[in-house]
């Protein structure tokens, strides 16, 4: 399955910070925000989370689930969850398969070191699954208040 703005979006199901299982049929009915990330209590990421966490109930009130993925374990995403108070819920994507069905398990370079790793991304799905907008290389700043404007327009 291609990932394209305008078709369905790739499906999933993924283990959760609360112990169940999400999936993406799921939530049909509602929109979901889903936001890749590299890892659990880094700065940056920390940042992003809370961004979401402080918007999240504007979220709620536009019909829309928001979801955090990243490689990390359930027990880091429990830790992180308790942590940072976060209100949504964090999957574990530990052998990536859910990022690169959404193209943002990608070769990195840091300090001149090569490896593969989770390119911060945010997709944004519409009550039928279908993507209706995603966004690539994310920079944190004012992230979060530009997807919920985007999910807010879903709803007019």
């Amino acid at each position: 399955m291609t990932l394209e703005v305008g078709k369905k979006a790739p499906k999933f199901k993924l283990q959760a910070s609360n112990g169940e299982t999400v999936s993406l049929m799921e939530l049909r009915g509602r929109n979901v925000v889903i936001f890749f990330y590299p890892k659990d209590m880094t700065a940056t990421c920390t940042v992003q989370a809370c961004d979401m966490r402080d918007v999240y109930s504007e979220f709620v009130d536009a019909n829309t689930v928001v979801l955090g993925i990243s490689g990390d374990s359930i027990k880091s995403h429990q830790n992180f969850v308790a942590k940072k108070e976060l209100p949504y819920l964090l999957l574990a994507d530990e052998d990536h398969k859910v990022c690169e069905k959404y193209d943002v398990w990608q070769l990195k370079k840091l300090y001149g070191r090569e490896y593969m790793g989770i390119v911060r991304s945010t997709f944004l799905i519409d009550a039928k699954g279908k993507l209706v907008r995603e966004w690539r290389k994310v920079k944190v700043k004012g992230h979060a208040q530009e997807v919920l404007e985007a999910a807010r327009s879903l709803n007019k």
